[in-house]
Parts: structure tokens; C-alpha cells; sequence
């Protein structure tokens, strides 16, 4: 039996970031769907199993926060990994409560950002 691709969604603000991030991903076999913002990712149609979110805390709009949250209310257990150019500790504890399997600053390095994704998507970063 094959195991299913994993898929990463990507929701960021900056197309740059978005575009960085999808050729990184794809360079390592991993599916990518991208949004320029949460809502734009909550209309769109997606698996919950074997995937995982990274967003970024500050978006014009709503927030990576507020994408965490919405996660939390709707029952959504597709893990969430924050990203930010902001590293303070209580950033990162807000995005601890609400529920991010893990948190990096950008820039982020591409090496330790996969090893978070397949952490997150095999099981060790489910509450």
C-alpha cells in the first residue's frame, strides 16, 4: 500500500514568500497549495490527513492567529506550523496556545522547515 503525498498548504500574504516556500516543497515531493490569506484558504476544498498549514502571524486582513483559531472552532486538527518575522517570546507563546506545532522566524531555514512538516504530518505534533 502507498502512503498518500502529503500536502502543504501555504498562506502568506507576500506572493514571494508563497512562491519560496511551493518550489522548495515541491523540490522535496511534497503537494502545495497556496493562499494569499486565511479566508481564501478556508473556501478552498482540502484533505485534513496527511497535510499540514504553515501561515504567517501578520497578514493584512486576518492573522495567522486568527487562522488558528478559526482551525480550533471549526475542529480542524490539520497541524499549523507559525511563521513570523516578529521572534518575541510572546508571540511565540500566543501561537503555542492556540495551538501551532511549531514556530520559526523568518527567514526560515528550509532544512529545519521540512523536518517540522514531517514531524507535524506523522503524528508528533497532534495534541
Amino acid at each position: 500500500m502507498t502512503t498518500p503525498a502529503t500536502t502543504v498548504y501555504v498562506i502568506d500574504d507576500n506572493e514571494s514568500v508563497r512562491r519560496s516556500f511551493a518550489r522548495l516543497f515541491r523540490s522535496e515531493n511534497l503537494l502545495v497549495e497556496t493562499f494569499s490569506s486565511p479566508e481564501e484558504f478556508f473556501d478552498y476544498p482540502r484533505p485534513e490527513d496527511n497535510a499540514c498549514i504553515i501561515a504567517d502571524v501578520r497578514m493584512s486582513g486576518s492573522t495567522g492567529f486568527d487562522l488558528a483559531q478559526r482551525l480550533a472552532s471549526d475542529g480542524i486538527q490539520t497541524p499549523l506550523i507559525i511563521i513570523s518575522a516578529s521572534d518575541d517570546a510572546q508571540t511565540r507563546e500566543h501561537a503555542r496556545e492556540l495551538g501551532a506545532v511549531a514556530f520559526f522566524r523568518k527567514p526560515v531555514d528550509d532544512q529545519a522547515l521540512l523536518d517540522a512538516i514531517t514531524w507535524a504530518v506523522a503524528g508528533a505534533g497532534k495534541k
